[in-house]
């Protein structure tokens, strides 16, 4: 975590080869909020800055050149594109207009990496929010409000041996973030969750988790036996 001092090289948040780099000025609301409204970013945290940049350091950990390394490409597209000139389009240009209908968020259309980046923050995100209200007693079963749930038709894969699991998690998802929506429309104050998960973004969410998931398997060389870790 570095501060930018007025003399000093510039602080930039960001991923590079297994370090990770954060502003400190972001945990300052009045600037963050500043950037927040000049990137168009909704959901713009310091915390969030840092799931994504951890998406960027598991990229490499857990997908490249491995055998997930082709179904993602399939998902959220070819990462040997330019990333450079991704960059410099989606400044110039912005996101597709189209982009909600694919992506998690509007910066998640810039390049493969950031599609991956974007939808691993928010899947840690809901992972805590989820574990967080559980650990509370909140139950969404007992949540009266009118949702429509997602089905395994909606997934990326919904015969893996963890995808039910996987659907019963997102739908207490979207449960909680609308009886969360309410309350703070309650309050006068903007969404909780200003999001609606198209898709396809769903289907990336569960590749996700089942990456997760197959790391938090180790085999037992000595008998080839998976256990959860």
């Amino acid at each position: 975590m570095l501060e930018q001092l007025p003399d000093g090289p510039k602080v930039l948040t960001g991923h590079d080869e297994g370090r990770i780099t954060l502003n400190i000025a972001e945990a300052d609301d009045a600037k963050r909020e500043k950037i927040r409204a000049e990137m168009h970013e909704s959901y713009r945290t310091l915390l969030g800055h840092f799931r994504h940049e951890v998406g960027h350091y598991y990229w490499d950990r857990l997908v490249l050149d491995t055998s997930w390394h082709s179904p993602y490409r399939e998902l959220f597209g070819d990462e040997s594109i330019d990333y450079s000139e991704s960059l410099k389009r989606h400044y110039k240009n912005g996101p597709p207009p189209d982009w909600p209908l694919h992506f998690i968020s509007s910066y998640a259309t810039t390049h493969p990496w950031e599609d991956w980046a974007e939808t691993w923050a928010h899947y840690l995100h809901m992972a805590d929010a989820v574990d967080t209200a559980v650990s509370f007693g909140i139950d969404a079963n007992n949540v009266e409000i009118e949702s429509e749930p997602y089905t395994l038709e909606d997934l990326w894969d919904p015969d893996r041996e963890d995808a039910q699991f996987f659907l019963s998690f997102l739908n207490t998802w979207v449960v909680l973030t609308n009886a969360l929506n309410e309350l703070t429309r309650s309050m006068g104050q903007p969404d909780f969750y200003p999001f609606v998960l198209p898709r396809k973004a769903v289907a990336k969410l569960q590749f996700i988790h089942e990456v997760i998931r197959s790391a938090s398997r180790p085999v037992d060389e000595k008998n080839g036996i998976s256990f959860q870790g």
